[in-house]
């Protein structure tokens, strides 16, 4: 019981929280729809009462005149109250997209801030569906839920009041009836969240899956996977399809239920009304009072019934977006120790570090560089070299050791700050679908026209610019399309020119381009690594001609560091032996 009261605090406590987090801006908005749903209430208890005088005057000879006045105010508050409705409509869809947008903003800036470990846990499709499927349930309790449940409630009190004063025992009937069903709709409620949540959890997984499936088409395909893909995807339908037949049968069973409870109460109410009609206490009139509020009775009763089921997926969906919100990245952010101006100095102390704490991928690395010196690193594939290149972005902390640049450690930085004095071009560049402008300056309109070809002519592509048909607005495809691998990597180059780091990372950033393209990333690279500090993973001997320095990874451990002419000199040193092997083949 104590658990079940502090779930039902905890929720109300969310649903509060949400409410006034993104309600709140828009108090006048919120304020305009209540108003236009209480005259709509107003107009839907008045005109019964309308048609009631209408049917007594008729029957009992009143004046034409009256009947056509009465006739023509009821088609009038009929119209208004239609008008009425659209204006509370519309109004309620402004409140709900601004809401829902807002918290889609939010949600997004919250998985951006994450760190790694969160984005390996989660698959794209999972946090789109987190992202935009979570926060479209929700569209409704920002808007008609909450401010509709309250004025269906209204709505029903009003009609009892109506009824009580024709009959006490009239009132007391709609009373019970209305307990009874709202009792009803609380029960199945409760029992139908937790079913709203799995049904949700099941839909963010399904949504990874397909995300994932998707994006490696080509290697799929190429494989002969199909087979394989389809039989899984068979396979998680019929593990879902359980899961949501029983969030359906929740939903449903609430239908079901107030269908059957409000024929019983239809049925008392006629009788009621047949049996005041026969003692002459009510009029003809009335009796059609009667039935008309009794039907009506189930406009709110069916909307209360909908906006519960609405809140049934909303507290899934609110659930869930607390459970995201609520993970901390496990990097926090420095005291904010600014880095110098110019080229920085590395520094890696005794650093330790594994994706899992009980399986290290890097031991016990010490390391220096100083400010301005180019550092070639070389290792096999698994040696760690990607790892440390990771740390020194402070992508993960280290499970022991320090790391600083410029004599500032990683930790007491701000993680903006640090990725602004630290530019990367990996192997892999990601472009946006956007235009050549927004790839190079990651959407920043304060960097100067002038400044980005500027950059562009520094990496060589003056050429390739002056072909684009809109310049700097020339459409860019997701991923690259239109761009050949050469050109994907020069743009990349640019980026880091336009932020002019005191650091640059160069991840194997020629593996994948032809010699002669790579001649022209190699006139890049000059330019780019002048007054800087940099540290170039090698793929091909070319790479690391430029390097002051040579480090040697192996399984982890730092298997040979120093100069590169000393080491180059020296016919027992491990680089030696790569330069006369074939740099390529040996570290394959």
């Amino acid at each position: 019981m104590i658990s079940q009261r502090s779930n039902t605090k905890k929720t109300s406590g969310s649903y509060r929280a949400l409410l006034n987090t993104y309600l709140r801006p828009q108090w006048t908005k919120v304020a305009l729809m209540g108003i236009l749903l209480l005259i709509s209430i107003a107009l839907q208890l008045i005109n019964p009462q309308l048609l009631s005088s209408f049917i007594d005057i008729a029957i009992y000879g009143g004046s034409y005149h009256t009947l056509l006045a009465i006739g023509g105010l009821f088609v009038g508050i009929a119209l208004a109250n239609q008008a009425i409705t659209v204006g509370a409509t519309y109004m309620s869809e402004l409140v709900a997209w601004t809401a829902t947008n807002w918290l889609r903003r939010d949600l997004v800036a919250h998985c951006l801030a994450l760190d790694m470990t969160f984005h390996q846990a989660y698959t794209p499709g999972a946090l789109i569906e987190r992202i935009d499927g979570d926060a479209d349930t929700l569209a409704n309790f920002f808007s008609q839920i909450i401010i509709y449940l309250v004025g269906n409630m209204l709505l029903l009190l009003g009609i009892v009041a109506f009824l009580f004063r024709i009959d006490w025992r009239l009132g007391a009937t709609m009373v019970v009836f209305i307990c009874l069903a709202l009792g009803i709709l609380a029960v199945i409620h409760r029992y139908a969240v937790p079913r709203w949540v799995a049904n949700r959890q099941k839909s963010a997984e399904f949504f990874g899956f397909l995300g994932e499936h998707l994006e490696g088409t080509e290697e799929i395909r190429a494989n002969g996977a199909n087979s394989y893909v389809m039989s899984r995807f068979f396979l998680f339908l019929r593990k879902w399809l359980p899961i949501t037949r029983a969030s359906a049968v929740a939903g449903f069973s609430t239908w079901t239920t107030i269908v059957t409870i409000f024929a019983m109460g239809n049925a008392v109410a006629f009788i009621i009304g047949a049996y005041l009609l026969s003692i002459h206490t009510i009029s003809l009139g009335t009796v059609y009072l009667i039935f008309y509020y009794t039907n009506l009775i189930v406009q709110p009763i069916e909307q209360i019934r909908d906006q519960l089921q609405e809140l049934q997926a909303a507290a899934a969906g609110i659930e869930r977006i607390q459970q995201l919100l609520h993970i901390q990245s496990a990097l926090a952010d420095g005291i904010g120790e600014q880095a110098p101006s110019g080229p920085l100095a590395v520094d890696f102390q005794h650093v330790t570090f594994g994706y899992q704490a009980t399986d290290p991928v890097l031991l016990d690395i010490t390391l220096r560089l100083a400010p301005g010196r180019v550092l070639g690193l070389l290792g096999r594939t698994g040696s760690g070299k990607t790892t440390l290149i990771r740390l020194l972005l402070r992508f993960y902390d280290p499970q022991e050791g320090e790391i600083s640049i410029g004599n500032v450690p990683l930790k007491a930085a701000r993680l903006h700050d640090l990725r602004q004095r630290v530019g990367m071009v990996s192997q892999e560049v990601q472009l946006f679908r956007g235009s050549v402008r927004d790839n190079l300056t990651f959407f920043d309109p304060s960097i100067a026209d002038a400044h980005i070809i500027a950059a562009l002519k520094e990496v060589g592509m003056t050429r390739w610019f002056e072909t684009l048909p809109q310049g700097l607005d020339t459409e860019v495809g997701a991923g690259g399309a239109g761009l050949s691998a050469g050109e994907s990597q020069l743009l990349a180059c640019a980026r880091v020119f336009l932020t002019n780091p005191g650091l640059v990372i160069l991840d194997e950033a020629s593996s994948r381009l032809d010699l002669k393209t790579e001649q022209i990333m190699e006139q890049a690279m000059r330019k780019l690594l002048q007054g800087r500090t940099a540290i170039i993973i090698a793929h091909r001997l070319s790479t690391v001609q430029y390097a002051d320095e040579i480090l040697v990874l192996q399984d982890g451990h730092i298997l040979e560091h120093g100069l590169q002419a000393a080491l180059r000199s020296d016919p027992t040193s491990h680089y030696a032996h790569l330069l006369e092997t074939g740099l390529q083949e040996a570290l394959q």
